[in-house]
């Protein structure tokens, strides 16, 4: 099993910053995709930004220039980085982790149980 625990969401004014952080544990394989998702009531979770174990990136435009998305993988963490924060980026933060167990095997998808962010203008 993974285990993921998110850190750092709280409540910023617009054109502000903030840093979540995800911590991970468990059965982790060399090989994992980490990323932040958001949701809002009524909607279904989206993605923000994804990183491989390569560090390759990958954003939704949203989050494109103001967002930065980072992993440590000797701490086994990941690290997102936002900047000039909007009301519509308002919502639950959720870090996920996708790994194979075995080289060949399927992916299988962790999730953290999420941060609350706030943007208000």
């Amino acid at each position: 099993q993974v285990q993921l625990v998110e850190s750092g969401g709280g409540l910023v004014q617009a054109g502000g910053s903030l840093n979540l952080s995800c911590a991970a544990s468990g059965n982790i394989r060399p090989i994992n995709t980490k990323g932040w998702y958001r949701q809002v009531p009524g909607k279904e979770r989206e993605l923000v930004a994804t990183i491989t174990a390569t560090g390759s990136p990958t954003y939704a435009e949203s989050a494109k220039g103001r967002f930065t998305i980072s992993r440590d993988n000797a701490k086994n963490t990941a690290t997102i980085k936002m900047t000039a924060l909007q009301p519509g980026d308002t919502g639950v933060y959720y870090c996920k982790l996708e790994q194979r167990t075995t080289g060949w095997g399927p992916v299988k998808h962790y999730w953290g149980q999420g941060t609350q962010v706030t943007v208000v203008s």
